[in-house]
């Protein structure tokens, strides 16, 4: 197994990614858009690489985690992207959550230049990231995931392979389109008890050890009650996870109205100004400061 890692995009959870990464004994190679990102991660031994290109030659392994698929499509085929490297007989992993059609793309392109890809978006937020218990998903040919399936586990606890090019994109897709319901109905389960008049500590606790647990509500309800709304996983980039999800399901000629919703107000947070907030600022379509901002059904 190579000990030369690249690693492009150092945010909040490629840079807890590249920790891991470090600490396992490997020599990381990092690229961001903001260098000063990466001033940590150099500290801890990671080299700066000024270019995506020069990630490539200096590594046999490539991972890119970006935010939007645009984004994607410039680090890997800009003028000094990866493809334009030395990429013959290395392996691309892209973990961005993007777009099916782009991973297929990808896949090809690496194909064509002697090189091999996966695309392996992955689940679990900043607290899978930091603590390495992230879900893998993984798609591309089975000799390269075999072949990083080592490097997956020095960061990740769920790791699986989905199929062919794009399937691990899919298989993302489901998992945030889940979420989209989990994160409503933590919400709704807050406003509805505080409106009762439960208290929401002893609520969450009762509702965590029923039927309903879910990850999102002993995960972010706690933070809400603190009002603790930092990025575990940002509001917009989920905004642009759910349309990639609604326009995949266009494509396949099936609905999905819960989902349509959940992007509808999320995309409504985004534009109040809070899509740089956690996923839980959600609440506060209905709270702000702790108190409640609205009550009418077609304000939310």
């Amino acid at each position: 197994m190579t000990k030369r890692v690249g690693f492009i995009g150092t945010g909040v959870m490629g840079a807890a990614i590249v920790k891991h990464l470090l600490k396992a004994g490997f020599s990381v190679n990092v690229y961001n858009r903001t260098k000063a990102k990466t001033e940590g991660l150099q500290k801890a031994g990671a080299v700066w690489q000024e270019t995506p290109k020069q990630v490539v030659d200096q590594s046999d392994v490539i991972f890119s985690m970006v935010g939007y698929p645009a984004d994607v499509e410039e680090i890997y085929y800009g003028e000094q992207g990866i493809f334009s490297g030395e990429i013959k007989n290395k392996i691309v992993v892209d973990m961005t959550t993007s777009t099916p059609t782009l991973a297929e793309k990808i896949y090809h392109s690496a194909k064509e230049l002697g090189a091999d890809s996966l695309d392996a978006p992955v689940s679990g937020g900043d607290l899978g990231a930091k603590n390495g218990t992230l879900t893998i998903m993984a798609g591309g040919g089975v000799s390269a995931y075999e072949k990083i399936y080592p490097i997956f586990e020095v960061f990740g606890k769920t790791i699986n392979y989905q199929g062919t090019a794009g399937k691990g994109q899919h298989a993302k897709m489901a998992n945030q389109i889940m979420i989209a319901g989990t994160m409503t109905g933590m919400t709704e389960l807050l406003v509805y008890a505080d409106a009762a008049g439960l208290e929401l500590e002893k609520i969450i606790e009762t509702v965590g050890g029923g039927s309903a647990a879910n990850w999102s509500l002993a995960n972010y309800a706690p933070r809400i009650l603190k009002e603790d709304y930092s990025p575990g996983f940002f509001v917009k980039h989920f905004v642009k996870d759910l349309k990639i999800a609604l326009d995949e399901a266009e494509k396949m000629k099936i609905l999905l109205p819960a989902t349509e919703k959940a992007k509808e107000l999320y995309q409504k947070l985004a534009d109040k100004g809070w899509e740089n907030d956690g996923t839980q600022s959600l609440i506060k379509l209905w709270w702000a400061d702790g108190k409640p901002i609205s009550t009418e059904k077609d304000e939310i």
